[in-house]
């Protein structure tokens, strides 16, 4: 992802108590995530192509066709359910359990079904996915799950996964974004005070982040609560 993709990812909008408005505040970061997993499942299954049984080649082989229909818009129903000729994600995801391009699918299923507002079952999904060692990759998972809990208003279990990604192998690229939508989860508590923890954090630890730059209006708005 360029960098100019990721500094897309902000949010403007403000957060009114009982709103229900984050969807609203995290529309671009869900598209800058999915983005992310596509981008990186991609270079992943490069890497791994030529280390797998025979059994899981199968498998990273049809994977292929789903990942390209998963980048465009029109077509991520066939990346989900396949296109006659080849598996989607679901079925590859089942058919090749316990293979690491299984795991991927299931990866692919959770931010496509998140996308669609399928949100349980967008859970389902990402709940069967298991870390790969990848920095990048098993936080953003996990911020899936975060972000799922979210739109299903179960603000506590969301800040759980949140927390627990942001804090997971700690980069510059995905704990400030992870951080960000803690601090907004807390907002939707009416929580302020960590909310405004949360953010000042941001400020702290990742200065040089883009999420740094933009996040003292957050705790200008959050302060305004208290």
């Amino acid at each position: 992802m360029s960098s100019n993709q990721k500094h897309k990812a902000t949010v403007t909008a403000p957060v009114k108590k009982g709103s229900g408005s984050f969807i609203l505040e995290n529309q671009k970061s869900l598209v800058f995530i999915l983005g992310a997993i596509v981008v990186l499942i991609l270079l992943y299954i490069g890497y791994q192509r030529f280390y797998l049984a025979p059994r899981a080649e199968t498998a990273a082989n049809q994977l292929y066709k789903a990942e390209t229909y998963a980048t465009i818009d029109s077509l991520q129903q066939r990346a989900i359910e396949g296109d006659g000729s080849y598996p989607g994600f679901k079925e590859i995801a089942d058919e090749y359990e316990n293979t690491k391009s299984a795991n991927i699918a299931n990866a692919y299923l959770g931010g496509l079904y998140l996308r669609q507002g399928k949100y349980q079952e967008a859970i389902n999904a990402l709940e069967k996915y298991s870390n790969t060692g990848s920095t990048i990759l098993d936080p953003l998972v996990i911020g899936l799950l975060g972000d799922a809990h979210s739109e299903l208003k179960d603000y506590k279990k969301a800040a759980s996964y949140y927390k627990k990604a942001a804090e997971k192998n700690q980069n510059m690229f995905t704990s400030p974004l992870l951080l960000k939508k803690l601090g907004l989860v807390y907002e939707a508590q009416n929580d302020f005070k960590q909310a405004i923890a949360v953010y000042k954090q941001i400020q702290a630890d990742y200065p040089e982040s883009h999420e740094a730059s933009t996040v003292e209006s957050y705790i200008a708005r959050a302060e305004a609560q208290l």
